[in-house]
């Protein structure tokens, strides 16, 4: 059964980060790490909220990888959401440790538009079940 209160509940936590997230332009002000890890919080938490509105039980873990995986054994979704897992380093390695010199800047204007886009459509999916 569907948990549309646990997806609300996530999608608002997850526009909260987003919205700070908007604000992190500034990269001498803002590192990568700092942002990435916004980045990160709003996507996991739009993931969850989606595996939540499908009913299933979602892991608790901060790889997006691993959430993807479960909606991928629904056959979702129907946007592409492979990249965001490159935000999962930002969860704790990159945010504690700092950023390997080897990887690559976040690009937080692409980074932001492909959180925004995962938004709409779980948030579409919320409005369908309310």
């Amino acid at each position: 059964m569907s948990d549309p209160k646990c997806a609300r509940v996530l999608v608002e936590a997850a526009e909260r980060d987003l919205s700070a997230l908007r604000g992190m332009t500034d990269e001498k002000v803002f590192a990568d790490e700092v942002a990435g890890f916004l980045a990160q919080q709003a996507t996991e938490k739009l993931v969850k909220a989606w595996i939540a509105l499908l009913g299933e039980t979602y892991p608790i873990t901060h790889d997006i990888a691993q959430l993807l995986e479960v909606l991928a054994a629904r056959r979702f979704p129907a946007i592409d959401l492979a990249t965001l897992a490159e935000l999962t380093p930002y969860a704790v390695r990159f945010r504690y440790a700092g950023r390997v010199p080897d990887a690559p800047a976040l690009d937080r204007a692409k980074t932001v538009a492909r959180i925004e886009e995962l938004l709409e459509v779980v948030r579409s999916l919320l409005h369908r079940q309310t």
